[in-house]
């Protein structure tokens, strides 16, 4: 049976016996046709996608909408190992993520009660290594939501319009799930404030930013789509992407205090072998001004220390040691004023 795409233009006399449909195979042939013996006229609406068979014209099967294969790849498919006890010294942060992203999804009847509308989207800033992207990926894991990752450079294409094109297709797409959840990383990448830097490179990617904007609350309903964005300098981003009713809530990711380091520290050596009482808080004590990657930095050089000693266990001297090591060295490099010019 080869079956040939066409598109549903009009119907004639919907809802009658007789009803005829109007197609369009490729823009330049149009025939009325009618329906094979598997359709039923309820699948069939305006403007759809069809199969139709070339012998007999008859519409066969409706199609789905089109939508590009590099879009489709983003959807994460497999939930992320990641769970909310892995992500340590930001519990304000999970709280805020949570209120917004999985209560209107898992309770949604509190908003209907109250009248008011769930926030839609976040915006996780701050520095390098908090645990911005890894808090998304924990969010993914809780909620039984689709989740589209997009990495924000994705999006900044070679031809014109093409990078719009993908943003409007890739909320097409998470209208069609029942809820979905859309995190758009190193949103840097196009949502920059807009300004004339007189070469015209730049219109493109605003152009992209631009359609996020109007997706994000214009003409069209949202419907069940939370919006999260990750970036390290909020202050480039363009205010209209800001405003509430867009994204609603920001959500600062700082450096993790005491406590928050001892639980990072912990987090990591879980899975490490190590000797009985080591004192994380110590070792926590030990670097200040530490981000989560930092520690997890300072875990790793721990173990490279036993093994170079060649034993089984790590123990608080390597600890000691990759401290030393790991934040005393980041210290040093970044207060060498050579290093600095380039920053």
């Amino acid at each position: 049976l080869m079956l040939q795409v066409a598109r549903c233009t009009k119907i004639i006399n919907p809802n009658t016996d007789d009803a005829k449909y109007m197609i369009n195979v490729k823009q330049i042939a149009k025939f009325v046709v009618g329906l094979g013996d598997k359709v039923s006229p309820t699948d069939i609406e305006e403007g759809m996608r069809v199969g139709v068979d070339r012998n007999k014209y008859q519409i066969q099967i409706p199609l789905p909408p089109k939508i590009d294969p590099s879009v489709t790849m983003m959807t994460v498919e497999e939930k992320p190992d990641v769970t909310y006890n892995d992500v340590g010294g930001c519990k304000e942060q999970i709280e805020k993520m949570r209120e917004v992203v999985e209560l209107p999804m898992l309770h949604p009847e509190k908003f209907v009660k109250l009248g008011i509308d769930p926030p839609k989207g976040v915006l996780c800033y701050g520095p390098p290594g908090t645990g911005k992207t890894l808090l998304a990926r924990a969010v993914a894991n809780r909620t039984d939501a689709c989740f589209i990752r997009v990495i924000g450079s994705e999006l900044v294409q070679k031809y014109v319009g093409e990078g719009a094109r993908m943003v409007r297709e890739l909320f097409q797409m998470a209208r069609s799930k029942k809820a979905c959840i859309i995190f758009f990383d190193e949103v840097d990448a196009i949502g920059g404030a807009r300004f004339d830097d007189g070469a015209g490179g730049d219109n493109e990617v605003q152009r992209t930013m631009l359609e996020i904007v109007n997706q994000l609350d214009g003409f069209d309903a949202r419907g069940n789509i939370k919006v999260l964005m990750a970036t390290n300098r909020p202050d480039t981003l363009d205010p209209a992407l800001l405003r509430p009713g867009r994204l609603d809530r920001k959500v600062e990711f700082g450096l993790p205090d005491l406590e928050g380091r001892t639980q990072i520290f912990k987090i990591h050596t879980r899975t490490m072998n190590c000797e009985r009482d080591i004192r994380f808080e110590l070792l926590a004590r030990l670097c200040p001004n530490a981000t989560g990657a930092d520690i997890r930095s300072v875990c790793t050089e721990a173990g490279m220390y036993a093994i170079r000693a060649r034993r089984k266990t790590v123990t608080e001297k390597d600890f000691l040691d990759s401290v030393n090591k790991v934040i005393k060295g980041y210290q040093k490099f970044s207060a060498t004023p050579k290093y600095m010019v380039y920053n």
